[in-house]
């Protein structure tokens, strides 16, 4: 074997060598008053100004795709050292016109309540939008929104979600409305309560929701190793 690889041989090479532009988009979901959003930006230069779509960015020369993605969200969202999960690359010829542009598209949850939104240096706006109500997307973009969204059903029935989605002490109700809304399904009440405490994912707090009309639900926050471990070993989530 070859003490060294061989050299290329690049005499030969077609000078108009294919150039490219790599960006990152972020599909980021939040969970508020019983909906499933994501945050959608408002462009505010180039041909695709005042038109709404993820939010995203270049990728630089001295950072990885993580860490772009992680930029991005921080620059949104002020949320830092968050999971992000890559969801998948996307360059399809035709999906930006004028230049050959691959993005690679991450996802993300968090509580949309709980931050202060900030619109991008080149945006004049952002907003939570529901999820299934967005307006018309620049791009390929709702077709990665639709692609993270499957991502996420699949998810719910294999993983544990709520600890970045639901405040840290929460109800049965919201965290069932939770479930509800990723899979746009109605669950039945007694059946989800049933499998939620046979898994050994919740503790009761021994306290109730405070200044509510109606009357107040018992309180409930995950079991944080239990959580870790399910998320590890997966299970089935059957409706």
């Amino acid at each position: 074997m070859p003490e060294t690889w061989p050299q290329a041989d690049l005499s030969n090479r077609n000078m108009d060598t294919p150039k490219h532009a790599l960006t990152v988009d972020n599909v980021i979901f939040g969970f508020d008053d019983g909906e499933l959003k994501v945050l959608i930006v408002k462009h505010g230069e180039g041909e695709s100004r005042g038109r709404w779509g993820l939010p995203g960015d270049w990728l630089q020369l001295d950072e990885t795709l993580e860490q772009a993605a992680s930029r991005v969200l921080q620059d949104r969202t002020g949320v830092k050292d968050i999971f992000l999960e890559q969801l998948h690359a996307f360059s399809e010829l035709t999906r930006h016109p004028g230049e050959r542009i691959i993005t690679v598209a991450f996802f993300a949850l968090v509580r949309s309540d709980a931050h202060v939104l900030s619109a991008g240096k080149s945006e004049m706006d952002a907003q939570w939008v529901n999820v299934r109500e967005t307006p018309e997307l620049i791009f390929d973009h709702q077709r990665i929104l639709t692609a993270a969204l499957a991502r996420l059903k699949h998810k719910v029935r294999h993983e544990p979600i709520g600890f970045n989605l639901l405040p840290e002490k929460f109800t049965l109700l919201e965290l069932q409305r939770l479930y509800e809304a990723v899979l746009d399904i109605t669950l039945d009440k007694p059946n989800f309560r049933r499998k939620m405490m046979k898994m050994n994912l919740l503790v009761s707090t021994d306290e109730k929701q405070s200044g509510v009309s109606y009357r107040a639900a018992n309180l409930y926050r995950f079991d944080l190793r239990v959580y870790k471990d399910l998320t590890e070993q997966g299970f089935v989530f059957e409706v």
